[in-house]
This record gives structure tokens, C-alpha cells and sequence, in this order.
């Protein structure tokens, strides 16, 4: 069997795991337009701000991919996807046939539709080659605005910041508002200004502007102009699904698949950023673009690919990230508007930026959100995940913020310990 990953992120990576489990010797092909194995992206700011190596981001080690006999076909990007012939097209001119074929292309940075955008000075933050290229700036700038309110735009202003630079955030409504409510995101904007970021939330950006020659002046808001060097777009990104519409495939959202990670072609799958897959609280299907969901889907994508038949239990919505020490996670349903299915239970220490939000739908925990004491969040994502039904005493303990394990179904425990 031929199976050939487009795409070298971490969802990549799930579905080699995946195929290896059920085929030890089919021969498995990497096809990537960018020049490194698959890294921890997530960690790019860290990289830009000098506090890890390049050596620390590699998601797994080179011999991962010896090990697995795949074989790397980086700094390649594929041209076209013939689902009749089962052959991939690329920039060189190569052809790579295949009996079963991943699609993990992930997401494109959103370009925002503004005089000025076009030209020097104004750069993305979702890959190892956009943090090079920011390196090489960050000692010569003064200024940086980021328009966008979203964890690229965080993490980018994060890592400006840590070098000193003098940098502001443009937001048109408010920071992280798909994971976190108003509560979280003010605790997160104060810990982040007391760290030197400065923010404009519901700012409108108008237009970049630039000087005669094309260097870049600034950033005209409806609040006035905000001075800048370089300006980085973090406006979002959108599933890259140029391969899937060329070669066919249902698309919507992202790429249509079904439980078993397939594709509208039986032999095509797809996964991560790029795929529109089940939800596991609702059962609708959506784009889930982060990491945890990534790698899962890659991996339950694997499984099948060589014939394992086991269906995708579907991905959960959630976000865990540190901002200059402090900790936040969201799981679940954390956005709610007002709805008489879902009750809400909150605490909150504005002095020690500690706050606790959990959702329950039915009886159910449904959601969280865990700012600055987040060290029972694996045992309330437990209870999401599992739909364990809880008694007026057990939701009493997680508002409490005792989660205990102690409360899960006795059928459950019997479970783990006899399949340990």
C-alpha cells in the first residue's frame, strides 16, 4: 500500500503514528512546501524572543521518520491531485502515486482587504519561516502594531514584547472572544498590559500607511493613527482546500469528511486545520483548528487509511496557552448566549487574576474556563468529555473547584481499570 501525507503538520504526524499501528510495511510519503519536519508551531513566539533554539522545535526527532520509513518530500508543493489516475503533481514536474492519500494542507493566513497591505513591512505569524524573517527584524524596529485579537495576534505581540519592542494590538471587537468570555479576556488584556503590550480593542483598522518611498508609517484606525515599523496580520486563517476544490472534493467550511475521516473520494482523507469534522459535544460538523483536534484526526485518519474501520469520536473545542505566566484554558461551550438549558457557576479574584467559569447543560458539564489556577483542567475536561451526569452534590464539588475523580460513574472506573 502507497500512502502519501500532504501536509507536515502535527496532523501529519497522528496519521503515520495511525497507519503504523495497523501497517508495518507500506511505504509512506511526506510532501511539504515547507523546508523542516514538522515543529511545534505554537512555539514560534518563544523561538522569535530568543527563549528556546531552533534545535527545541521539531515536533519528533529525525529518526521518527527513519524509523517509520517515510519518505520527506520537503520544500515541495503539489500541483494537482488526480483522484482517477491516484496521482499527485509537483512544481518539479514529479509524480507520486498513491492507494490512499491524506490532505492535511492546514490554514492560509486571512489577508484583510486594506490600502496599504500590499508591500514591505507587513509580514504573517503562523510558520517557522514567518519567525527567520521576524528575527532578523526585531533588534532594528521600534514600533509594531498587530491587527488581529486572536492567539497568532497574541503570541506574535508576545514575542515582539519580550525583545523590548514597543508593540500594540488592534482589535476590532475584543482578544480570544471565540474561546474566552468578556471576564477572561479582560484578565488576560490587564496581566498582558502590565507586561508592556498596549491594546485598542473595538478598533477599526482602516489603512496601512506608508511614506513616499514605501516604508511604513503607521496604522490608520478609526481612533487616529497608530505609529509602526512593521505590521503584522493576524487576522485569522482559512482551511487551504485549493487541492480538495481542484480534485472535486465536498467542501463548505473545510474539507466534508465523514467519521472515518473520508473525504467525498473514498481514497482520499483529510485532517487538521483543513477538515470539517465532527464536533463531539454537538455532533455538527465544523473546523476545529487547533492542535489537540490536529492530531487526533490525523491519527483516527491513519487508522483508516490502512484499514482499521475505527470512526472519529469527534473533536472538542478548547485552547490552553500561558501569556507571561499566566496560565488560561477553555474547553467546551464557553460562549453561550442567554439560554434556560445552560446554567452558569463563576468565581472570580480580579486581585489574583484567578477565574473560574464552568457551563452545565442538563446536568452535564458542557464547558470551562480556567484563568490563573488551572491545575484540575484535565479533570473538568474529563467530565466534558465523558458526559458524566452529574447530582446537585457533584456539580457543587467543580463549583467548588473540586473535580474530583471521585465523582465519575462507577461503570467508568470499571472500564479504565480493565482496560488499562
Amino acid at each position: 500500500m502507497d500512502y502519501v501525507i500532504v501536509g507536515n503538520g502535527v496532523s501529519a504526524i497522528g496519521a503515520i503514528e495511525g497507519i503504523r499501528q495497523h501497517d508495518k510495511t507500506g511505504t509512506i510519503t511526506v510532501v511539504s512546501d515547507e523546508t523542516v519536519p514538522t515543529y511545534g508551531r505554537p512555539l514560534i513566539s518563544y523561538y522569535l524572543s530568543d527563549k528556546i533554539k531552533f534545535e527545541t522545535l521539531p515536533f519528533r526527532p529525525e529518526e521518527f521518520y527513519e524509523r517509520n520509513g517515510v519518505t520527506m518530500r520537503l520544500g515541495s508543493r503539489v500541483l494537482s491531485v488526480d483522484p482517477a489516475g491516484k496521482v499527485l503533481t509537483l512544481d518539479c514536474g514529479d509524480r507520486i502515486n498513491y492507494d490512499k492519500l491524506l490532505l492535511a494542507t492546514g490554514g492560509t493566513p486571512v489577508k484583510p482587504n486594506m490600502p496599504g497591505i500590499d508591500g514591505p513591512g507587513v509580514y504573517n505569524f503562523t510558520t517557522v519561516a514567518h519567525a527567520e524573517t521576524l528575527k532578523d527584524l526585531v533588534d532594528k524596529v521600534k514600533k509594531v502594531v498587530v491587527i488581529g485579537a486572536g492567539l497568532i495576534a497574541l503570541k506574535a505581540a508576545e514575542g515582539f514584547a519580550e525583545k523590548g519592542v514597543d508593540v500594540t494590538i488592534v482589535v476590532r471587537s475584543r482578544i480570544m472572544r471565540t474561546y474566552f468570555d468578556e471576564t477572561a479576556g479582560e484578565l488576560i488584556v490587564n496581566h498582558l498590559e502590565k507586561n508592556g503590550i498596549r491594546f485598542m480593542q473595538g478598533t477599526a483598522t482602516k489603512e496601512i500607511v506608508r511614506y513616499k518611498d514605501g516604508a511604513i508609517k503607521g496604522v490608520e484606525t478609526d481612533q487616529g493613527l497608530v505609529p509602526a515599523d512593521v505590521v503584522i496580520v493576524a487576522a485569522g486563517v482559512r482551511p487551504n482546500m485549493g487541492l480538495a476544490v481542484q480534485a472535486g472534493l465536498t467542501t463548505e467550511k473545510g474539507i466534508r469528511v465523514n467519521d472515518y475521516m473520508a473525504t467525498s473520494d473514498a481514497d482520499i482523507f483529510a485532517a487538521g486545520d483543513v477538515a470539517e469534522a465532527k464536533d463531539l459535544l454537538t455532533g455538527e460538523y465544523t473546523v476545529r483548528p487547533i492542535w489537540p483536534n490536529a492530531y487526533t484526526q490525523g491519527r483516527y485518519a491513519g487508522r483508516n487509511m490502512a484499514g482499521a474501520e475505527t470512526p472519529y469520536t469527534g473533536g472538542l473545542s478548547m485552547n490552553s496557552i500561558t501569556y507571561y505566566g499566566l496560565p488560561t484554558i477553555s474547553v467546551g461551550e464557553t460562549n453561550l448566549a442567554d439560554d434556560d438549558n445552560y446554567e452558569t457557576a463563576v468565581f472570580l479574584d480580579r486581585d489574583n487574576s484567578i477565574y473560574r467559569k464552568l457551563i452545565f447543560k442538563n446536568n452535564v458539564l458542557a464547558g470551562c474556563i480556567l484563568i490563573g489556577a488551572i491545575d484540575a483542567a484535565g479533570f473538568y475536561t474529563s467530565f466534558i468529555k465523558n458526559g458524566f451526569e452529574l447530582d446537585e452534590a457533584g456539580k457543587e464539588r467543580l463549583m467548588e473547584g473540586d473535580p474530583s475523580p471521585a465523582l465519575w460513574p462507577d461503570s467508568f472506573i470499571e472500564a479504565m481499570m480493565n482496560n488499562p
